[in-house]
């Protein structure tokens, strides 16, 4: 009898013994595959910053590219500046030929600027993209972007015309166009008057 009870806890033992071994193998098996779907699939990263323009074609730097503001006081007509600012560009001209832009309001306009584009209409409005700085100089007419206090992040609606030279902003802002034609429509914009519409040609 007590070598029936013996063999019988020799065979329990066993069995558990197996039984273990056979758990931890397993576990350590999950731990591997766990491990290598972390190293092998990494989650990807998408910048809040460029995703305003990851989908935007850029205009050739070789096209010659214009915008013509509409307005009930007339037209502003801006060249384009692709080859100096590229990403910005395409973002306006985007934004314009979707009608983005349509019956928006200029909500700023001091004796030197003039400024619209913004969503909201009270210049908090639109996301973010990258400054793009150049050499070109902030002259009368030249068309810029706004942008907060961070000189790497610029609004990517917001724009802003200067009604006289302001060289302070120079290699500060993005400057992406110059008006040609209709600098007596921008010094008679006032604060409320409608971005009727945008028009590239």
């Amino acid at each position: 009898m007590n070598k029936f009870i013996i063999i019988m806890i020799l065979v329990l033992l066993g069995f558990f013994y197996v039984l273990v071994l056979n758990n931890n193998a397993s576990t350590k098996k999950t731990r591997a595959l766990k491990n290598q779907s972390v190293t092998t699939i990494p989650t990807p990263y998408v910048s809040p910053i460029l995703s305003s323009t990851n989908s935007i074609s850029s205009v050739s730097a070789n096209q010659a590219t214009q915008a013509v503001i509409k307005t009930a006081k007339g037209d502003i007509t801006l060249k384009l500046f692709p080859q100096d600012a590229p990403n910005t560009v395409a973002n306006f001209v985007q934004k314009a030929k979707s009608g983005f832009y349509n019956n928006l309001i200029f909500h700023r306009v001091e004796d030197w600027v003039i400024q619209g584009g913004d969503p909201l209409g009270n210049g908090t409005g639109g996301g973010q993209m990258p400054t793009e700085l150049n050499n070109k100089p902030f002259v009368v007419g030249s068309l810029g972007v706004a942008r907060g206090q961070n000189i790497n992040i610029s609004n990517n609606a917001q724009f802003f015309i200067t009604k006289k030279a302001a060289p302070w902003l120079n290699g500060q802002y993005t400057n992406f166009g110059i008006v040609t034609s209709g600098m007596d429509v921008v010094d008679k914009i006032q604060i409320g008057d409608k971005i009727l519409g945008i028009t590239i040609k």
